[in-house]
């Protein structure tokens, strides 16, 4: 049968000549994501991670040529003895000096990093330290620190490295832990420490009387958090009478003193900024020629009138011998520190202008003392105006890199422990400038 009208197949699709055929749907592409919630374990040797000459490497090699016997002889864990090894003191000396160098002041972010960080990884050596045991060491050891800086400054004297002919002496002001709200007068403290008292009362009574231990270890903890809250405020009454004395040093009433009640020992001080804050005053003196600090104090007092002599006598039982000349800011200048000192040490520092601004202020007095006389014509010279130089080049140098380092608040309350944190950026400044100068005193170079 034949199509009418038309041709046969006339209804299929005519192919268009040059076009490709139709393409089938592809298939998603297949790749590796990350995958961060997962556990990776990546053994490693802890000796590869740090390269030879790694700052780590040279505190490790300094802290094992000091002597740690007052520290091993504290550790009541012996061979043969029940309880848990300790943790080896080389580890926390060299962990909190390489904390220093790198700005880390908080037991919580080194024990952080003392997980994280390879340098202090390396340092560990496989030891887990926390944060407790961290910040129990580094304001619990102040006897040893203190007398560690001694001992290598006196290394440095030995081998000429220092020689302490010229010492420039300079105060910082380092704010306090102490909140700027804490500080109260005599009613209020008075007022809180009978709250206090009768708080500390009440709780004892209550864990007495509470059958359940559960309960009684919470309320024990209430009691504990109580009582050292009732200490804090005895400890600033105690100090309120010394500030009733230099508020009437000052001119002013006894009734305008303030103690804090968070850190009784911190004072109200002038700060650089032009502000008043509740600060320590950190007291250096560093060797001239070798920028090594060489003495350390901390007190609480925001002038630094009458530091001078005491830091001299520091030295002088330190090492045995005296400055023979002591640059220090005007702040120091008082005639009686300058007379005390006139037999063993010369003091260059800036002569007050006078009122009357036609009398030449290096000119004698009447009144003055043959020391005093003598100073006032000295800093007249050129020569004392050359060597004053050596003071800002030193002491303020010395103040900027321990800023840098960190020492901008104390973390820690009470002039004691706040010295100790004083005490480690000494130690760590010492070490590098013992790198500089007698890289010999140290181990770890390579």
């Amino acid at each position: 049968m034949s199509a009418s009208n038309g041709e046969l197949f006339e209804d299929l699709p005519v192919p268009v000549v040059g076009l490709a055929p139709p393409e089938s749907p592809k298939a998603s592409a297949r790749v590796l994501h990350p995958s961060r919630d997962q556990l990776v374990l990546h053994p490693c040797d802890l000796e590869s991670l740090l390269a030879e000459d790694h700052p780590a490497r040279l505190v490790w090699g300094y802290v094992e040529r000091q002597d740690l016997r007052p520290l091993y002889s504290s550790i009541r864990a012996v061979e043969g003895g029940s309880g848990r090894s300790a943790i080896a003191p080389e580890i926390l000396l060299s962990l909190w000096l390489y904390a220093t160098l790198q700005g880390v002041g908080s037991a919580r972010a080194l024990a952080r990093l003392c997980e994280a960080h390879d340098a202090y990884r390396w340092l560990c050596g496989g030891v887990r330290v926390n944060h407790h045991t961290l910040s129990d060491f580094r304001v619990g050891q102040g006897v040893f620190l203190d007398k560690l800086l001694t001992a290598n400054v006196a290394s440095l004297l030995a081998c000429g490295a220092v020689t302490m002919q010229r010492v420039a002496q300079d105060g910082m002001r380092v704010r306090a832990h102490a909140g700027a709200a804490s500080f109260r007068r005599k009613a209020k403290l008075q007022h809180f420490h009978e709250q206090a008292r009768q708080q500390v009362e009440v709780l004892k009574r209550e864990v007495n009387d509470d059958p359940d231990a559960t309960n009684r270890r919470q309320q024990a903890a209430r009691e504990r958090a109580a009582r050292e809250r009732e200490q804090r405020i005895a400890a600033a009454l105690a100090q309120l009478p010394r500030v009733e004395k230099v508020k009437k040093a000052q001119g002013k009433p006894a009734e305008s003193a303030r103690v804090s009640t968070t850190d009784a020992e911190a004072a109200v001080m002038k700060m650089a900024n032009g502000g008043f804050q509740p600060a320590l005053n950190a007291q250096l003196a560093t060797d001239t020629a070798s920028q090594v600090i060489v003495g350390v104090e901390l007190t609480n007092s925001g002038s630094d009138l009458g530091q001078l002599v005491p830091m001299v006598e520091q030295l002088r039982e330190r090492y045995e011998q005296t400055p023979r000349e002591m640059l220090v800011d005007g702040g120091f200048a008082k005639r009686e520190a300058i007379e005390q000192l006139a037999a063993s040490t010369t003091v260059y520092a800036p002569v007050q202008q006078p009122k009357n601004s036609t009398r030449d202020p290096h000119e004698p007095l009447p009144t003055d003392s043959e020391a005093v006389a003598a100073w006032r014509q000295r800093m007249g010279t050129e020569e004392a105006k050359t060597i004053y130089k050596e003071r800002a080049a030193t002491a303020e140098c010395v103040n900027a890199i321990a800023r840098n380092r960190g020492l901008q608040r104390f973390s820690v309350r009470g002039l004691d422990k706040a010295r100790s944190v004083l005490l480690w950026y000494a130690l760590a400044h010492n070490l590098m400038r013992m790198v500089e100068l007698a890289p010999g005193l140290v181990g770890g170079l390579s």
